[in-house]
């Protein structure tokens, strides 16, 4: 297709989400919105108000787009993304992209079978941090990341893992060329009924190893990566906005160590969802590679469901053990 044509998009899930998703397709250029679906008419009704975009029955909805972005609650991904990419439709979806890996297996079969865009929403793919870590690191030795914030009321029907532990892995899996191998983690919920704060040691096949953290009960907001690789060390800090790579290739040479240079890096933020959408449309209009396909989505799920699986059997094992009785009686006395 020409880049003058538009792209027809409809919304499933008028919620956080998507109300965020109607606000930059309803100020695109390249996309149209021509409805909403949510089982709660209400919540349809008050974001199409705002944007200027009807509430429809999900029917209706995919026989007058050309795609459709779900932005509905995980447990709703599949079903919506069948029916959407069996009607023809290109599919935008947030993360994760399904719940099982077995649902996420048939949405890549699916995707292959139709020649259809399925674009999974890891955000961070197209943001300038990623951008600036990839250009460096080719060949990490060892990774460790902390993604830490206060308590929100929002994303709690999940684990901490799928709701922002999960960006680390995807962007961890996407710097390290190499399978898992194996994962060790433990985790608690505190606030919620799923866990809220958890820590993973993945091991990968080519002998990279990376420790990822992750809380939503924190008094702070932080997000830090270290990296340690063939080509040098990185530390990169995302609310400062700035990275340091200690290598050979660029920076001011450090006196006494043998030919290093320290590079320091700074980057302004931009709308990222902006630029996920513009992704989605190139792909969809223009036929330009998917950056996180379905088979990037499933590789993070499969990576996410690893950890969450790691951390109960870390829990029974205590439990059998009778060390979680104790630390329990502890933090209650």
């Amino acid at each position: 297709m020409s880049k003058e044509s538009i792209l027809r998009v409809g919304i499933a899930g008028a919620g956080y989400f998507g109300r965020f998703h109607a606000l930059k397709i309803a100020a695109s250029s390249r996309e149209k919105l021509v409805g909403l679906y949510d089982p709660v008419l209400e919540n349809a009704q008050k974001v199409g108000k705002e944007v200027g975009a009807p509430a429809m029955e999900l029917d209706a909805l995919l026989e007058c787009c050309d795609a459709l972005v779900i932005a509905a609650p995980a447990e709703a991904h599949f079903e919506l993304a069948v029916k959407a990419l069996k009607a023809g439709r290109h599919v935008l979806i947030e993360k994760p992209i399904a719940s099982t890996l077995e649902q996420a297996d048939a949405l890549v079969k699916l995707a292959k079978e139709t020649g259809l865009v399925l674009q999974v929403g890891h955000l961070l793919r197209y943001s300038a941090e990623q951008k600036a870590i990839s250009q460096r690191i080719t060949k990490p030795l060892y990774i460790e990341t902390t993604r830490i914030a206060p308590f929100k009321s929002r994303g709690v029907d999940v684990s901490v893992v799928l709701d922002l532990m999960i960006h680390d892995l995807d962007l961890v899996l996407a710097i390290v060329d190499s399978p898992i191998d194996r994962v060790d983690a433990l985790g608690a919920a505190v606030t919620s009924e799923f866990e809220d704060i958890a820590n993973a040691r993945v091991h990968f096949s080519n002998g990279c190893v990376a420790t990822i953290t992750a809380s939503r009960i924190s008094l702070k907001t932080e997000r830090k990566m270290r990296i340690f690789s063939e080509e040098g060390y990185l530390s990169a800090d995302f609310m400062e906005k700035q990275l340091v790579m200690i290598g050979r290739e660029k920076g001011l040479p450090l006196p006494g160590t043998n030919g290093f240079r320290r590079e320091v890096v700074k980057w302004k933020d931009y709308d990222i969802l902006e630029a996920e959408h513009n992704a989605f449309v190139a792909s969809c209009l223009d036929g330009a590679p998917v950056l996180v396909n379905a088979i990037a989505g499933r590789r993070a799920l499969a990576a996410a469901l690893a950890v969450i699986n790691s951390m109960h059997e870390t829990q029974e094992k205590m439990e059998n053990s009778g060390l979680l009785s104790i630390r329990k009686n502890y933090l209650t006395d």
